[in-house]
């Protein structure tokens, strides 16, 4: 076996973060027809880099295969749409953005950000990947090019278009197999004097809140600052301040800019930092024990499953996101289990889960069925779907949250 070596330092890879066995890729939801083909399943077995303590998956499916067509809409989830618009209107007012200036973001998916921009008479700039969704995000009056970021594809578009005052990058810095290009790509993008904003899951709250569901093959890499710091300084960008966010479970939102025009870092950087290295994750014997936290998910809602069925009782879920796949094929949850699932997304209905081949319906079989549990995949938006299903009281159905730890309420 050749052995992998890490995306930022390429130190050979001998250390084991977490093993979650085979998975399908998490967003290849698929059609009646094909229920009877083979899928492909691809290890989930995330390692840590010795040297530079970057918490990684090995690139077992290249970024174009994953993210050429791709089924995740941002828009279709109300919460994140509100957190955008207000993140347009901080930097709007923060950074004086005007007629003048020019927002880009990088994988802008369907406009759910950069409309908010548009709105406001500020300029944009639109990078995604999946061809799909820049067509969508086109008929929205958002301009888009569906390009993948890598050094000369961010030094092409600053040459067309010009560099951002404000360059953008929600939930894809963990996406990016090649770390070092796509850094360069940012660094390319913005001004001298502009900023780099970037949003991801923080692996501090992965650990300390178990959400081993966001482990799948889109992440390739599981960011702390102080490794987003790293990776970041090799395009020499500087991180300048930190945000730490509830969105996805416990975000940060880094920002940086290039180093001729960096500054002082603020307060926020070096708490963040302290509360990482107070954590462990400055050394590799801090990010163990990991295993066990997701043996007893694993455990409990196996369990709790199990007994709902030899009960007679029926669980059906909320929500098909990326996350419930991994969940769902780790624990070896089947249809016999969840009877099926609902989502908003009208692009996803009428298809089947990878792996588990659980049906997805619209939100309105809920009412239709009156199941007796409804279990909660997309745990990260409890409080948008726990008013959504507030109609199940009708009937006494109960909400089930699998992470951090199993829940019914």
């Amino acid at each position: 076996m050749t052995l992998a070596k890490c995306r930022l330092c390429a130190t050979g890879l001998t250390e084991t973060f977490v093993d979650l066995g085979m998975s399908p890729l998490c967003e290849s939801y698929l059609p009646a027809d094909r229920l009877d083909s083979a899928e492909t399943f691809y290890p989930l077995h995330v390692r840590i880099c010795p040297d530079c303590l970057l918490v990684q998956l090995p690139a077992y499916v290249p970024g174009e295969e994953i993210f050429s067509d791709y089924a995740y809409f941002s828009s279709y989830s109300d919460s994140w749409v509100a957190h955008a618009r207000r993140y347009a209107d901080t930097m709007i007012e923060t950074l004086g953005l005007g007629a003048d200036s020019l927002v880009t973001e990088v994988a802008s998916n369907d406009g759910y950000l950069l409309q908010h921009f548009v709105a406001r008479g500020v300029p944009v700039l639109g990078i995604e990947p999946a061809g799909n969704i820049a067509e969508v995000a086109r008929g929205r009056g958002i301009r888009t090019e569906s390009r993948f970021l890598g050094a000369q594809t961010g030094a092409d578009l600053a040459d067309r278009y010009g560099r951002a005052d404000l360059v953008a990058g929600n939930n894809v810095y963990a996406h990016v197999p090649d770390l070092l290009g796509f850094t360069a790509g940012l660094a390319a993008l913005v001004k001298p004097s502009g900023l780099v904003t970037l949003e991801f899951p923080h692996l501090l709250r992965l650990i300390e809140r178990r959400q081993y569901d966001t482990i799948y093959h889109e992440h390739y890499q599981y960011l702390s600052l102080f490794t987003a710091q790293r990776a970041l300084a090799t395009a020499e960008l500087v991180v300048v301040d930190v945000e730490e966010l509830s969105s996805h479970g416990g975000s940060l939102r880094v920002h940086a800019r290039p180093l001729t025009g960096a500054g002082e870092p603020s307060g926020n950087v070096k708490s963040v930092l302290e509360a990482e290295a107070e954590a462990g994750l400055h050394t590799v014997a801090g990010h163990r024990g990991f295993a066990d936290a997701v043996f007893n998910i694993k455990k409990d809602l196996v369990e709790f499953l199990l007994t709902a069925r030899a009960e007679g009782r029926r669980v059906v879920g909320y929500g098909a996101p990326g996350k419930g796949n991994t969940l769902l094929n780790h624990c070896g949850i089947r249809a016999d289990l969840v009877e099926y699932t609902v989502d908003r997304s009208p692009h996803k209905q009428g298809l089947f889960l990878p792996g588990t081949h659980i049906p997805i319906h619209p939100p309105e079989r809920i009412e239709q069925d009156r199941p007796d549990y409804i279990l909660v995949l997309p745990w990260n938006l409890r409080t948008e779907i726990s008013t959504q299903l507030d109609y199940v009281r009708q009937w006494g159905a109960r909400l089930v949250f699998p992470i951090p730890a199993l829940e019914i309420v």
